[in-house]
Protein backbone atom coordinates (compact mmCIF):
# COMPACT_ATOMS: atom_id res chain seq x y z
CA UNK A 1 0.00 0.00 0.00
CA UNK A 2 1.30 3.45 -0.91
CA UNK A 3 1.38 6.28 1.59
CA UNK A 4 -0.82 7.83 -0.26
CA UNK A 5 -3.64 5.58 0.48
CA UNK A 6 -2.41 5.19 4.38
CA UNK A 7 -2.46 9.17 4.92
CA UNK A 8 -5.00 11.24 5.89
CA UNK A 9 -4.63 14.71 3.70
CA UNK A 10 -4.45 17.71 5.72
CA UNK A 11 -2.28 20.24 4.00
CA UNK A 12 -4.11 22.75 1.85
CA UNK A 13 -2.29 24.22 -1.89
CA UNK A 14 -2.43 27.50 0.63
CA UNK A 15 -0.18 25.40 3.09
CA UNK A 16 2.12 23.85 0.93
CA UNK A 17 3.22 26.82 -1.23
CA UNK A 18 4.28 30.41 -0.44
CA UNK A 19 1.52 32.94 -0.70
CA UNK A 20 3.08 34.70 -3.28
CA UNK A 21 3.11 31.46 -5.45
CA UNK A 22 -0.61 31.64 -5.54
CA UNK A 23 -2.32 33.57 -8.42
CA UNK A 24 -4.65 36.29 -7.07
CA UNK A 25 -8.49 35.48 -6.37
CA UNK A 26 -11.02 37.61 -8.17
CA UNK A 27 -12.24 40.47 -6.82
CA UNK A 28 -15.50 41.15 -4.86
CA UNK A 29 -18.50 40.98 -7.79
CA UNK A 30 -16.36 38.74 -10.16
CA UNK A 31 -18.68 35.65 -9.05
CA UNK A 32 -16.80 34.46 -5.72
CA UNK A 33 -19.13 35.08 -3.25
CA UNK A 34 -17.54 36.43 0.40
CA UNK A 35 -18.10 34.55 3.37
CA UNK A 36 -19.05 36.53 6.93
CA UNK A 37 -15.95 37.75 8.68
CA UNK A 38 -13.76 36.87 6.05
CA UNK A 39 -14.78 33.43 6.03
CA UNK A 40 -14.39 31.45 3.32
CA UNK A 41 -16.67 32.33 0.48
CA UNK A 42 -19.46 30.22 0.07
CA UNK A 43 -20.07 27.77 -2.03
CA UNK A 44 -20.59 28.31 -6.23
CA UNK A 45 -20.62 26.26 -9.24
CA UNK A 46 -17.68 24.23 -10.01
CA UNK A 47 -17.84 22.62 -13.68
CA UNK A 48 -15.58 19.43 -14.08
CA UNK A 49 -14.62 18.44 -17.51
CA UNK A 50 -12.70 14.86 -18.40
CA UNK A 51 -10.29 13.84 -20.65
CA UNK A 52 -9.47 12.56 -24.16
CA UNK A 53 -12.24 9.71 -24.94
CA UNK A 54 -13.93 9.54 -21.23
CA UNK A 55 -17.33 11.12 -19.76
CA UNK A 56 -18.11 12.79 -16.72
CA UNK A 57 -18.71 9.24 -14.60
CA UNK A 58 -14.93 9.91 -13.86
CA UNK A 59 -15.61 12.43 -11.35
CA UNK A 60 -18.11 10.34 -9.36
CA UNK A 61 -16.18 10.25 -6.53
CA UNK A 62 -14.93 13.62 -6.86
CA UNK A 63 -18.78 14.76 -6.62
CA UNK A 64 -19.29 12.71 -3.75
CA UNK A 65 -15.67 14.21 -1.78
CA UNK A 66 -16.99 17.85 -2.56
CA UNK A 67 -20.82 17.26 -1.43
CA UNK A 68 -19.25 15.57 1.84
CA UNK A 69 -17.37 18.77 1.96
CA UNK A 70 -20.91 20.54 2.58
CA UNK A 71 -20.90 22.08 -1.15
CA UNK A 72 -24.47 21.64 -2.29
CA UNK A 73 -25.17 18.82 -5.15
CA UNK A 74 -26.97 21.34 -7.76
CA UNK A 75 -23.82 23.61 -7.56
CA UNK A 76 -21.66 20.84 -9.13
CA UNK A 77 -21.80 19.51 -13.15
CA UNK A 78 -19.70 17.30 -14.57
CA UNK A 79 -19.48 17.50 -18.80
CA UNK A 80 -20.13 15.07 -20.97
CA UNK A 81 -18.10 15.76 -24.33
CA UNK A 82 -20.57 14.41 -27.00
CA UNK A 83 -17.50 13.16 -29.21
CA UNK A 84 -14.82 12.92 -26.58
CA UNK A 85 -11.64 11.73 -28.59
CA UNK A 86 -9.96 14.62 -30.24
CA UNK A 87 -9.13 14.27 -34.34
CA UNK A 88 -6.10 12.95 -36.31
CA UNK A 89 -5.80 16.17 -37.55
CA UNK A 90 -7.58 19.18 -35.25
CA UNK A 91 -8.84 20.84 -38.81
CA UNK A 92 -9.71 17.86 -40.49
CA UNK A 93 -13.89 16.80 -39.78
CA UNK A 94 -13.42 13.11 -38.54
CA UNK A 95 -16.63 10.99 -38.08
CA UNK A 96 -17.09 10.29 -34.11
CA UNK A 97 -13.96 12.82 -33.39
CA UNK A 98 -14.00 16.36 -32.21
CA UNK A 99 -11.88 19.30 -33.05
CA UNK A 100 -10.38 21.78 -30.26
CA UNK A 101 -12.91 24.27 -31.62
CA UNK A 102 -15.62 22.34 -31.08
CA UNK A 103 -15.16 21.33 -27.65
CA UNK A 104 -14.98 24.73 -26.72
CA UNK A 105 -17.76 26.00 -28.31
CA UNK A 106 -19.60 22.84 -26.14
CA UNK A 107 -17.99 24.18 -22.62
CA UNK A 108 -19.29 27.53 -23.66
CA UNK A 109 -22.66 26.38 -24.11
CA UNK A 110 -22.92 23.82 -20.73
CA UNK A 111 -21.30 27.53 -18.81
CA UNK A 112 -23.93 29.33 -20.36
CA UNK A 113 -26.66 27.10 -18.77
CA UNK A 114 -24.67 26.73 -15.34
CA UNK A 115 -24.86 30.38 -14.54
CA UNK A 116 -28.57 30.80 -15.83
CA UNK A 117 -29.56 27.95 -13.66
CA UNK A 118 -27.63 28.98 -10.83
CA UNK A 119 -27.35 32.65 -11.13
CA UNK A 120 -23.77 33.22 -10.36
CA UNK A 121 -21.61 35.61 -12.39
CA UNK A 122 -18.89 33.48 -12.66
CA UNK A 123 -17.85 29.28 -12.27
CA UNK A 124 -14.53 27.45 -11.61
CA UNK A 125 -13.89 24.84 -14.16
CA UNK A 126 -11.57 21.60 -12.85
CA UNK A 127 -10.33 19.17 -16.03
CA UNK A 128 -8.30 16.50 -16.62
CA UNK A 129 -6.01 15.85 -19.29
CA UNK A 130 -7.77 17.17 -22.81
CA UNK A 131 -9.94 19.07 -20.96
CA UNK A 132 -7.49 21.47 -19.82
CA UNK A 133 -7.11 22.12 -23.46
CA UNK A 134 -10.91 23.74 -23.49
CA UNK A 135 -10.13 25.21 -20.35
CA UNK A 136 -7.42 27.30 -21.64
CA UNK A 137 -9.19 27.90 -24.92
CA UNK A 138 -12.88 29.09 -23.36
CA UNK A 139 -10.99 31.32 -21.17
CA UNK A 140 -8.01 33.17 -23.47
CA UNK A 141 -10.07 33.35 -26.70
CA UNK A 142 -13.45 31.86 -25.77
CA UNK A 143 -14.63 34.87 -24.08
CA UNK A 144 -14.55 32.71 -20.64
CA UNK A 145 -12.07 35.17 -18.91
CA UNK A 146 -15.30 36.87 -17.45
CA UNK A 147 -17.12 33.70 -16.30
CA UNK A 148 -14.25 31.98 -15.02
CA UNK A 149 -13.07 32.37 -11.52
CA UNK A 150 -10.97 29.34 -11.03
CA UNK A 151 -8.89 27.06 -13.90
CA UNK A 152 -7.65 23.63 -12.24
CA UNK A 153 -5.93 21.82 -14.80
CA UNK A 154 -4.80 18.34 -13.39
CA UNK A 155 -2.11 16.16 -15.86
CA UNK A 156 -3.06 18.24 -19.16
CA UNK A 157 -0.40 17.97 -21.74
CA UNK A 158 0.11 22.06 -21.60
CA UNK A 159 3.71 21.15 -23.57
CA UNK A 160 2.18 18.84 -25.97
CA UNK A 161 2.51 15.21 -25.72
CA UNK A 162 5.07 15.02 -28.53
CA UNK A 163 6.62 17.49 -31.14
CA UNK A 164 6.83 14.83 -34.43
CA UNK A 165 6.07 15.98 -37.41
CA UNK A 166 3.82 13.84 -39.50
CA UNK A 167 1.24 14.42 -36.96
CA UNK A 168 2.11 18.27 -36.37
CA UNK A 169 -1.33 19.19 -36.08
CA UNK A 170 -3.31 16.82 -33.61
CA UNK A 171 -4.26 18.45 -30.67
CA UNK A 172 -1.29 16.87 -28.22
CA UNK A 173 1.17 18.18 -30.35
CA UNK A 174 3.29 20.78 -29.03
CA UNK A 175 3.37 22.05 -32.69
CA UNK A 176 -0.15 21.90 -33.59
CA UNK A 177 -2.04 24.99 -34.22
CA UNK A 178 -3.83 25.17 -30.66
CA UNK A 179 -0.74 24.88 -28.54
CA UNK A 180 1.25 27.07 -30.47
CA UNK A 181 -1.64 29.43 -29.74
CA UNK A 182 -2.22 28.98 -26.43
CA UNK A 183 1.32 29.18 -25.63
CA UNK A 184 2.54 31.62 -27.62
CA UNK A 185 2.36 34.35 -25.31
CA UNK A 186 4.80 35.48 -22.33
CA UNK A 187 2.29 33.84 -19.93
CA UNK A 188 0.28 31.14 -19.78
CA UNK A 189 -2.75 32.39 -17.63
CA UNK A 190 -5.09 35.69 -17.73
CA UNK A 191 -5.87 38.01 -15.11
CA UNK A 192 -8.31 37.60 -13.31
CA UNK A 193 -8.72 33.90 -13.04
CA UNK A 194 -6.51 31.88 -10.68
CA UNK A 195 -4.95 28.96 -12.14
CA UNK A 196 -3.62 26.05 -10.91
CA UNK A 197 -1.98 22.87 -12.52
CA UNK A 198 -1.51 19.36 -10.76
CA UNK A 199 0.70 17.03 -11.99
CA UNK A 200 2.82 13.85 -11.03
CA UNK A 201 6.93 13.49 -10.78
CA UNK A 202 7.09 11.40 -13.37
CA UNK A 203 4.73 8.57 -13.71
CA UNK A 204 2.28 10.65 -15.93
CA UNK A 205 2.25 8.22 -19.10
CA UNK A 206 1.61 11.64 -21.78
CA UNK A 207 4.47 13.36 -19.56
CA UNK A 208 7.54 11.59 -20.74
CA UNK A 209 10.96 12.14 -22.82
CA UNK A 210 10.46 9.24 -24.37
CA UNK A 211 7.23 7.26 -25.83
CA UNK A 212 6.80 4.55 -23.68
CA UNK A 213 3.05 4.79 -24.54
CA UNK A 214 3.72 3.78 -28.05
CA UNK A 215 4.39 0.10 -28.31
CA UNK A 216 6.40 0.79 -31.86
CA UNK A 217 8.33 3.55 -30.72
CA UNK A 218 9.12 3.63 -27.14
CA UNK A 219 12.23 5.34 -27.26
CA UNK A 220 11.21 7.71 -29.39
CA UNK A 221 12.23 10.80 -27.61
CA UNK A 222 9.42 13.18 -27.22
CA UNK A 223 9.93 16.66 -26.71
CA UNK A 224 8.00 16.96 -23.33
CA UNK A 225 9.03 15.96 -19.55
CA UNK A 226 7.33 15.33 -16.62
CA UNK A 227 7.02 19.25 -15.94
CA UNK A 228 4.62 19.38 -19.28
CA UNK A 229 1.72 20.07 -17.64
CA UNK A 230 2.51 23.49 -15.86
CA UNK A 231 1.94 26.78 -16.87
CA UNK A 232 3.63 29.84 -16.78
CA UNK A 233 2.04 32.31 -14.37
CA UNK A 234 -0.06 29.52 -12.41
CA UNK A 235 0.35 27.58 -9.41
CA UNK A 236 2.09 24.43 -10.29
CA UNK A 237 1.51 21.77 -7.67
CA UNK A 238 3.39 18.05 -8.04
CA UNK A 239 1.84 14.77 -6.54
CA UNK A 240 4.46 12.31 -6.30
CA UNK A 241 3.81 8.74 -7.29
CA UNK A 242 0.27 9.47 -8.79
CA UNK A 243 -0.50 8.60 -12.54
CA UNK A 244 -1.72 10.82 -15.41
CA UNK A 245 -6.02 10.12 -14.21
CA UNK A 246 -4.74 10.17 -10.24
CA UNK A 247 -3.65 13.47 -10.42
CA UNK A 248 -7.08 14.46 -11.39
CA UNK A 249 -9.13 11.67 -9.43
CA UNK A 250 -7.48 10.45 -6.12
CA UNK A 251 -7.94 11.95 -2.83
CA UNK A 252 -4.82 14.00 -2.91
CA UNK A 253 -5.64 15.18 -5.71
CA UNK A 254 -9.14 16.41 -4.45
CA UNK A 255 -7.58 17.67 -1.23
CA UNK A 256 -5.58 20.45 -3.55
CA UNK A 257 -8.40 21.24 -6.25
CA UNK A 258 -11.13 21.36 -2.92
CA UNK A 259 -8.60 24.07 -0.73
CA UNK A 260 -7.85 25.80 -4.38
CA UNK A 261 -11.48 26.35 -4.97
CA UNK A 262 -12.77 26.71 -1.71
CA UNK A 263 -10.16 29.00 -0.23
CA UNK A 264 -10.19 26.27 2.77
CA UNK A 265 -8.76 22.63 2.98
CA UNK A 266 -11.52 19.75 3.21
CA UNK A 267 -12.90 18.50 6.51
CA UNK A 268 -12.39 14.85 5.19
CA UNK A 269 -11.18 13.06 2.07
CA UNK A 270 -13.77 9.70 3.19
CA UNK A 271 -17.43 9.92 1.56
CA UNK A 272 -20.15 10.36 3.95
CA UNK A 273 -22.72 7.88 2.76
CA UNK A 274 -26.52 8.74 2.36
CA UNK A 275 -29.29 6.38 3.81
CA UNK A 276 -30.95 5.46 0.53
CA UNK A 277 -29.05 6.99 -2.46
CA UNK A 278 -30.69 7.23 -5.65
CA UNK A 279 -28.48 6.23 -9.08
CA UNK A 280 -28.78 7.09 -12.51
CA UNK A 281 -26.65 7.77 -15.40
CA UNK A 282 -26.54 7.40 -19.68
CA UNK A 283 -26.35 4.77 -21.40
CA UNK A 284 -23.24 5.41 -24.88
CA UNK A 285 -21.89 3.40 -27.22
CA UNK A 286 -18.76 2.71 -28.96
CA UNK A 287 -20.20 2.44 -32.77
CA UNK A 288 -17.36 1.55 -35.01
CA UNK A 289 -15.11 1.45 -32.01
CA UNK A 290 -14.63 4.38 -31.50
CA UNK A 291 -15.97 5.47 -28.04
CA UNK A 292 -19.09 8.61 -28.02
CA UNK A 293 -20.91 9.90 -24.99
CA UNK A 294 -24.09 10.02 -27.09
CA UNK A 295 -27.51 8.39 -25.60
CA UNK A 296 -28.35 5.33 -26.49
CA UNK A 297 -31.85 4.34 -27.53
CA UNK A 298 -33.24 1.08 -26.89
CA UNK A 299 -31.02 -0.31 -24.27
CA UNK A 300 -31.85 -2.89 -21.29
CA UNK A 301 -30.59 -2.08 -18.33
CA UNK A 302 -31.05 -4.39 -15.19
CA UNK A 303 -29.89 -3.49 -11.85
CA UNK A 304 -29.04 -6.23 -9.30
CA UNK A 305 -27.74 -6.81 -5.64
CA UNK A 306 -25.02 -9.02 -5.33
CA UNK A 307 -23.32 -10.88 -2.35
CA UNK A 308 -20.02 -9.47 -1.89
CA UNK A 309 -18.25 -12.63 -1.17
CA UNK A 310 -19.25 -14.47 -4.11
CA UNK A 311 -20.82 -12.17 -6.65
CA UNK A 312 -24.11 -14.24 -6.82
CA UNK A 313 -27.19 -11.68 -7.22
CA UNK A 314 -29.49 -11.51 -4.32
CA UNK A 315 -32.58 -12.88 -5.60
CA UNK A 316 -34.22 -13.81 -9.31
CA UNK A 317 -35.69 -10.58 -10.04
CA UNK A 318 -33.60 -7.07 -10.77
CA UNK A 319 -34.31 -4.58 -8.24
CA UNK A 320 -34.47 -2.06 -11.46
CA UNK A 321 -34.83 -2.57 -15.52
CA UNK A 322 -35.70 -0.15 -17.63
CA UNK A 323 -35.10 0.61 -21.30
CA UNK A 324 -33.53 3.56 -22.33
CA UNK A 325 -35.54 6.21 -23.88
CA UNK A 326 -34.31 8.88 -26.75
CA UNK A 327 -32.50 10.98 -23.62
CA UNK A 328 -30.61 7.49 -22.71
CA UNK A 329 -31.51 7.55 -19.21
CA UNK A 330 -31.19 4.27 -17.54
CA UNK A 331 -32.63 5.67 -13.60
CA UNK A 332 -33.26 6.11 -11.34
CA UNK A 333 -32.60 3.49 -9.40
CA UNK A 334 -32.68 3.49 -5.20
CA UNK A 335 -29.75 1.48 -3.58
CA UNK A 336 -28.81 1.17 -0.31
CA UNK A 337 -25.07 2.75 0.68
CA UNK A 338 -23.69 -1.04 1.42
CA UNK A 339 -24.40 -2.70 -1.31
CA UNK A 340 -22.62 -4.40 -3.70
CA UNK A 341 -24.20 -4.01 -7.65
CA UNK A 342 -24.04 -5.78 -10.77
CA UNK A 343 -25.70 -3.92 -13.77
CA UNK A 344 -26.36 -5.73 -17.12
CA UNK A 345 -26.49 -3.63 -19.95
CA UNK A 346 -28.01 -5.21 -23.37
CA UNK A 347 -27.55 -3.05 -26.52
CA UNK A 348 -27.48 -3.56 -30.22
CA UNK A 349 -24.26 -4.06 -31.86
CA UNK A 350 -22.30 -4.76 -28.56
CA UNK A 351 -21.98 -7.73 -26.14
CA UNK A 352 -24.44 -7.75 -23.27
CA UNK A 353 -22.18 -6.70 -20.55
CA UNK A 354 -22.27 -7.67 -17.10
CA UNK A 355 -20.46 -4.67 -15.00
CA UNK A 356 -19.67 -5.50 -11.05
CA UNK A 357 -19.25 -2.30 -8.41
CA UNK A 358 -18.64 -1.94 -5.09
CA UNK A 359 -20.99 -0.30 -2.82
CA UNK A 360 -22.12 3.72 -3.68
CA UNK A 361 -22.57 5.28 -0.67
CA UNK A 362 -24.22 8.64 -2.35
CA UNK A 363 -26.59 9.24 -4.77
CA UNK A 364 -25.46 10.51 -8.38
CA UNK A 365 -26.73 11.28 -11.84
CA UNK A 366 -23.33 10.55 -13.68
CA UNK A 367 -23.55 6.64 -13.18
CA UNK A 368 -23.07 6.42 -17.04
CA UNK A 369 -22.61 2.94 -18.91
CA UNK A 370 -21.06 1.98 -21.56
CA UNK A 371 -20.95 -1.71 -22.81
CA UNK A 372 -17.48 -3.14 -22.95
CA UNK A 373 -15.46 -3.85 -26.01
CA UNK A 374 -16.45 -6.84 -28.66
CA UNK A 375 -15.66 -10.65 -28.13
CA UNK A 376 -12.60 -11.02 -29.65
CA UNK A 377 -11.28 -15.09 -30.96
CA UNK A 378 -9.21 -15.63 -27.97
CA UNK A 379 -12.24 -14.50 -25.76
CA UNK A 380 -14.95 -16.49 -28.00
CA UNK A 381 -12.20 -20.22 -28.05
CA UNK A 382 -12.82 -19.40 -24.20
CA UNK A 383 -15.67 -20.43 -22.10
CA UNK A 384 -16.13 -17.12 -20.69
CA UNK A 385 -14.09 -13.57 -20.28
CA UNK A 386 -14.18 -11.03 -17.20
CA UNK A 387 -12.55 -8.04 -17.39
CA UNK A 388 -10.78 -6.07 -14.45
CA UNK A 389 -10.97 -2.04 -14.96
CA UNK A 390 -9.95 1.04 -13.21
CA UNK A 391 -11.64 4.08 -15.00
CA UNK A 392 -10.46 6.53 -12.36
CA UNK A 393 -6.27 6.03 -12.68
CA UNK A 394 -3.87 3.08 -14.14
CA UNK A 395 -2.32 0.00 -12.42
CA UNK A 396 0.98 1.04 -11.08
CA UNK A 397 3.14 -2.26 -10.76
CA UNK A 398 5.22 -2.15 -7.87
CA UNK A 399 3.65 0.70 -7.05
CA UNK A 400 -0.18 -1.05 -6.54
CA UNK A 401 -1.30 -4.33 -5.08
CA UNK A 402 -3.04 -5.71 -7.68
CA UNK A 403 -4.32 -9.28 -8.16
CA UNK A 404 -6.99 -11.01 -10.47
CA UNK A 405 -8.18 -13.72 -9.02
CA UNK A 406 -5.43 -14.66 -6.82
CA UNK A 407 -2.50 -13.80 -9.41
CA UNK A 408 -0.70 -10.18 -10.70
CA UNK A 409 -2.32 -9.94 -14.23
CA UNK A 410 0.66 -11.02 -16.28
CA UNK A 411 0.01 -8.40 -19.05
CA UNK A 412 -0.05 -5.12 -16.35
CA UNK A 413 3.59 -3.72 -17.31
CA UNK A 414 6.12 -2.44 -14.78
CA UNK A 415 6.98 0.82 -14.35
CA UNK A 416 5.08 3.71 -15.80
CA UNK A 417 1.32 3.32 -14.96
CA UNK A 418 -0.16 2.47 -18.52
CA UNK A 419 -2.30 0.06 -17.93
CA UNK A 420 -6.43 0.40 -16.76
CA UNK A 421 -7.56 -3.19 -17.93
CA UNK A 422 -6.63 -6.90 -16.95
CA UNK A 423 -8.21 -9.59 -18.72
CA UNK A 424 -9.22 -13.08 -17.26
CA UNK A 425 -10.05 -16.22 -19.83
CA UNK A 426 -11.77 -18.99 -17.84
CA UNK A 427 -12.74 -22.09 -19.15
CA UNK A 428 -16.88 -23.00 -19.47
CA UNK A 429 -16.28 -25.48 -16.47
CA UNK A 430 -15.38 -22.29 -14.44
CA UNK A 431 -17.97 -20.45 -14.96
CA UNK A 432 -20.55 -19.49 -12.15
CA UNK A 433 -17.96 -19.07 -9.47
CA UNK A 434 -16.43 -16.11 -7.82
CA UNK A 435 -13.31 -14.12 -9.46
CA UNK A 436 -12.14 -11.32 -6.71
CA UNK A 437 -10.45 -8.15 -8.41
CA UNK A 438 -8.58 -6.30 -5.75
CA UNK A 439 -6.80 -3.64 -6.27
CA UNK A 440 -5.11 -1.66 -2.44
CA UNK A 441 -8.06 -1.59 -0.46
CA UNK A 442 -10.90 -1.94 -2.90
CA UNK A 443 -11.96 -5.94 -3.69
CA UNK A 444 -14.90 -6.49 -6.19
CA UNK A 445 -15.87 -10.23 -6.73
CA UNK A 446 -17.38 -10.50 -10.10
CA UNK A 447 -18.33 -13.86 -11.73
CA UNK A 448 -18.15 -14.88 -15.34
CA UNK A 449 -20.88 -15.66 -18.23
CA UNK A 450 -20.87 -17.83 -21.13
CA UNK A 451 -19.14 -16.27 -24.46
CA UNK A 452 -20.91 -18.71 -26.54
CA UNK A 453 -24.10 -16.33 -25.64
CA UNK A 454 -21.86 -12.89 -26.18
CA UNK A 455 -21.40 -11.71 -22.78
CA UNK A 456 -18.94 -10.15 -21.32
CA UNK A 457 -18.06 -9.58 -17.46
CA UNK A 458 -16.59 -6.35 -15.71
CA UNK A 459 -15.64 -5.87 -12.29
CA UNK A 460 -14.74 -2.34 -12.27
CA UNK A 461 -13.17 -0.25 -9.68
CA UNK A 462 -14.33 2.69 -8.08
CA UNK A 463 -10.84 4.23 -7.08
Amino acid sequence: MTPFRRDIFRLSLAAALPAATLPPLPARGQGRPEGRGGAAPAPFPVVFLHGNGDHAALWLTTLWRFESNGWPRDLLHAVNFPDPLARDDDAVPQPGRSSSAEQTAFLSGEVRAVRARTGAARVALVANSRGGNVIRDFVTRGGGAEQVSHAVLCGTPNRGVYDWPEIRNREFNANSDLLRRLNGGETDVVPGTAFLTLRSDGNDLFAQPRAVWSPATPDRPTGTDAAGPELRGAANLVLPGLDHREVAYHPRAFAEIFAFVAGRAPDRLTVVPEARPVLDGLVTGTPNGTPTNRPVEGATVEVFRTDPETGARLGEAPLHRRVTGADGRWGPAAVAPDWTLEFVLAAAGAPVTHIYRSPFPRSSAVVHLRAARPLTEADRAAGGVLLMTRPRGYFGVPRDLLLLDGRLPPEVPRGVARSATATLRLPAAELGRPVAALFNEERVVARAWPAAENRIAVAELTG
